[in-house]
């Protein structure tokens, strides 16, 4: 299978999610430059079920996706869950120099199908209608992921799901445990929005990240805080995994 997608990715696929976000010149590059084709992201093959995009690995057997990440937060009220050094970073509980564009690459090849329920249609203005789009049911549970994060303390190794480091702020008790949305994000002048945002997963449902939250109180950004008796303290790194919320049939290939 993942042959397969390799040739779709050399016949083009880099361009159908984003390429790269390159740091804009202070001034115009030569035309030279200019022409360059972007580069296609390698992917290198570890093992028999496993891949690596960058810093982003994952296993085609398991559908896991993992990549490193650090706590930016330890307390305080928070929209996101993961966000770039670029992203809203003084709202967000971990951080990652991991690229959105491999980790959205990532979900393709292992098939999740993005799903955009959470999100209002917009009408020819662009201006919301307050209806949702109807997304088929088999798309829903295909979409939907859990979170987990795994660290290293006292030498001993551990895994929680994210949603232990959250807390709700009225109620004094954690995100409850649950899916999380694969939504996917869009293009905007032909790169990945969360390459240029920083955007990655949020809590406070949000357009331009590819991970939202489809539980209750995700329309607020006064709500859920870092559980700062569970978070380990700012800058401790960990890993980020991202796996199927439950089995579900797989969809048209991406």
């Amino acid at each position: 299978m993942i042959k397969r997608y390799l040739l779709l990715l050399s016949a083009g696929l880099s361009l159908a999610i984003g390429q790269d976000v390159p740091t804009v010149p202070s001034s115009p590059a030569p035309a030279t430059a200019q022409a360059a084709a972007p580069a296609k992201p390698k992917i290198e093959k570890l093992d028999e079920t496993r891949y690596r995009i960058g810093k982003i690995t994952f296993d085609r057997k398991t559908r896991e996706i993992l990549f490193p990440a650090k706590v930016n937060m330890a307390e305080g009220l928070l929209e996101f869950v993961v966000v770039q050094q670029q992203g809203k970073v003084h709202e967000s509980l971990l951080i990652t120099d991991a690229s959105p564009t491999h980790l959205n690459l990532a979900f393709m090849l292992l098939r999740y199908p993005p799903s955009n329920e959470l999100f209002f249609l917009l009408d020819e203005t662009g201006h919301m209608t307050g209806e949702y789009p109807a997304v088929p049911n088999a798309v829903k549970a295909g979409a939907r992921i859990l979170i987990d994060v795994e660290w290293t303390t006292e030498e001993k190794c551990q895994r929680k799901p994210i949603n232990e480091w959250i807390q709700h702020s009225r109620e004094s008790t954690p995100m409850p445990p649950g899916p999380w949305v694969y939504s996917g994000s869009d293009l905007h002048q032909g790169k990945f929005i969360p390459e240029i945002t920083g955007d990655i997963a949020a809590i406070f449902v949000s357009r331009a990240a590819m991970i939202n939250y489809p539980g209750s109180d995700n329309g607020s950004d006064l709500v859920w805080h870092a559980f700062s008796k569970r978070v380990p303290a700012k800058g401790t790194e960990v890993t980020v995994i991202i796996h199927p919320f439950a089995k579900a049939p797989l969809q048209a290939k991406p």
